[in-house]
This record gives structure tokens, C-alpha cells and sequence, in this order.
């Protein structure tokens, strides 16, 4: 299964012809590896028992950067992926935060029941459910909707339940498993849980702390960036899962500013864009340069000569690296 956007079609509409210069910014994948690591995120294989908050605390001490922020909380037994954005590139995880994300874990039921009850109660569990948050949570407690995109029951062996599920950000797993206990009046609890997706961030590209340690001692005492390069992902990896709009290159530092994006600034885009979407905004080079709020639909936008198209919520790249006015 597949959580909702690793699916979508993404058609561009072009809405005037642009080049960029090769003076200004460059490819994500080829900035030099200061910058690199300045703008970079690190698809971390948390192990059981730090928090996550300990975790990118490690990874800011072990690379001796001043600043790193995680993409939503694990419990310290949770293990899996957990994307740790370093230094600039911490504002990129507020687009990882409204991402989908996939567990895999084992629902322990605290009285026998028929495997058909299973199966058939999981599955009236798809879909938009109420969920109200654990005592001991990070938000009020109140009940709250919640989409569930997929919940499969992967094997049975006696009371213990092997699963995969893709939910909404903000879904309580745990929560989750003891209302379907609740439902077939069994009772039911978490024994383990790994998460294996945020956004379209997955096991494929796991690192430990270790491999990470490794990487980074060998680019500092040997001058050999290779390991840390696949180690780290540049930020744009953060918005994947997001529609996109990309700008002319006298457009970006404007942006870099916190202006709103204009209609005759944008070159292309996504065809899919809605009114109200979270947005990211890059340059040709497809460098990420700003997540913004659509305030029109893709085809409204292709049509207009002027007004704007999209309000500026996080300025990601700084400025400077482009100019006003192309010289």
C-alpha cells in the first residue's frame, strides 16, 4: 500500500518559458559540503530508547552544528524513521510535519478472538475515524478527525497481531490499537512499533548514528565527502510529497525577503494546485526557496497576468544567493 500523494500524477503546466543562470544558486546535489550540510537532512534509524528530541540532539553534537529539529515524535521503545534536519534546513521540517506517515507494529489482544473478527474490525477502522488523543499527549484532549489510508493485517499468531498502517500526521497509534480492541471487546495494546515512512522519506535511505559518526569522522580527518553525501539528503527531499511552483530567477530574492509570490513571477507549475494548498516554491534549478499558502487554482494561475498567487509562510533560502536584477 501507498500513503495518498506517492500515487498522484503530477502534470506541470508551463506558464511562460524561463531559463536560469548557472551565475546564481546551483543543483541541490551539487552545493559544496558546507552548504550542503547547512541545508541538509539526515534520514535517521532511531534505535529504541532515546526520544527523538535525544536523538537529533546527537546528531547536532556529533556534527557540531548549533541547531537541528526532528519530524514528529517517537516514544522511546518506537524505532524507525526519523528525519533529523540540520542547521538552516530545520524550518523544512514543518512540511514534514503535516506528511503521512506508515508504522509497522504488533497489536497484542488480551482475549482470543477469530481471525475474520480481526480483519473485518481493522478494516472499519479506514477512513476518517474521531480519535481522542492519550492522557499524556502533546496536544489538548480532545477528539479529533483523523484519516486512516490503510490498515493491514499482515498475519495472526494466536492473540498477537502483525500489521502495517498509513495514517494522517497527528494520528496516535497506540490510541488507534486499543479502540480496536475497544470495538471487538477483546482488549488490545501496543507490543511494537517501528515507523517505516514520513512523507516520502523510507527505510531506503536509513542511516544509523553510527554510519553517520563514521561519515563525518572520515569527511573531517580524510577530506572524503562520498559516505557523507549519501548519508545526508539536501532539504528539498522535505517537501516531495508537496505540489510545486517554480519561479523565475529575478523573482527568488524577493521571496528570500518574505514578499508574497506574484502571478509574472512563476514560470511553471503544478497542475493539481488547489486554493488553500501548502506549496513549495523553487527555483529552475529546483532549489527550494520558500513553502507558501496557494491563493488560487493551478489553471486560475496560468491564466492571469498579475495579483498573487501565493502567500509566503517559511522563507527556507537566503538571500542574496540571487539577485533583483540579473546583471
Amino acid at each position: 500500500m501507498k500513503l495518498p500523494f506517492e500515487d498522484i500524477n503530477r502534470p506541470v503546466l508551463v506558464k511562460k518559458e524561463s531559463e536560469t543562470s548557472p551565475r546564481f544558486g546551483c543543483n541541490p546535489d551539487k552545493r559544496p559540503i558546507e552548504t550542503y550540510l547547512q541545508f541538509g537532512i539526515v534520514n535517521i534509524d532511531k534505535p529504541k530508547g532515546p526520544t527523538s528530541h535525544q536523538v537529533s540532539a546527537y546528531v547536532q553534537q556529533m556534527m557540531g552544528i548549533s541547531k537541528s529539529g526532528h519530524s514528529g515524535t517517537l516514544d522511546p521503545n518506537v524505532t524507525g524513521v526519523l528525519p533529523v534536519a540540520l542547521s538552516k534546513a530545520t524550518k523544512a521540517v514543518h512540511a514534514l510535519l503535516v506528511a503521512g506517515k506508515e508504522y509497522v507494529g504488533i497489536m497484542h489482544l488480551h482475549k482470543d478472538a477469530d481471525e475474520d473478527l480481526i480483519r473485518k474490525t481493522c478494516s472499519k477502522f479506514v477512513g476518517v475515524i474521531d480519535q481522542l488523543p492519550p492522557v499524556r499527549s502533546a496536544v489538548k484532549r480532545r477528539p479529533r478527525k483523523r484519516t486512516v489510508y490503510y490498515l493491514d493485517v499482515l498475519e495472526v499468531d494466536g492473540r498477537d497481531v502483525l500489521f502495517r498502517t498509513g495514517t494522517e500526521a497527528g494520528t496516535y497509534i497506540r490510541k488507534l490499537l486499543h479502540d480496536i480492541g475497544k470495538r471487538m471487546k477483546t482488549g488490545a495494546h501496543m507490543t511494537e512499533l517501528r515507523r517505516t515512512k514520513v512523507g516520502l522519506f523510507n527505510e531506503s535511505t536509513l542511516v544509523t548514528l553510527q554510519d553517520l559518526q563514521d561519515a563525518f569522522w572520515l569527511w573531517k580527518n580524510k577530506k572524503d565527502d562520498t559516505l557523507l553525501r549519501k548519508a545526508v539528503q539536501p532539504m528539498e527531499a522535505a517537501v516531495e510529497h508537496l505540489p510545486k511552483i517554480w519561479i523565475i530567477d529575478t523573482t527568488v530574492d524577493s521571496m528570500c525577503h518574505g514578499a508574497q509570490l506574484k502571478v509574472p513571477g512563476i514560470s511553471k507549475l503544478n497542475a493539481d494546485i488547489k486554493s488553500g494548498n501548502l506549496v513549495a516554491v523553487m527555483t529552475l534549478k529546483d532549489e527550494l526557496v520558500a513553502l507558501a499558502r496557494a491563493r488560487l487554482d493551478a489553471r486560475d494561475i496560468k491564466k492571469k497576468f498579475k495579483g498573487a498567487a501565493a502567500k509566503t509562510e517559511r522563507v527556507l533560502m537566503e538571500p542574496g544567493v540571487y539577485p533583483r536584477v540579473e546583471k
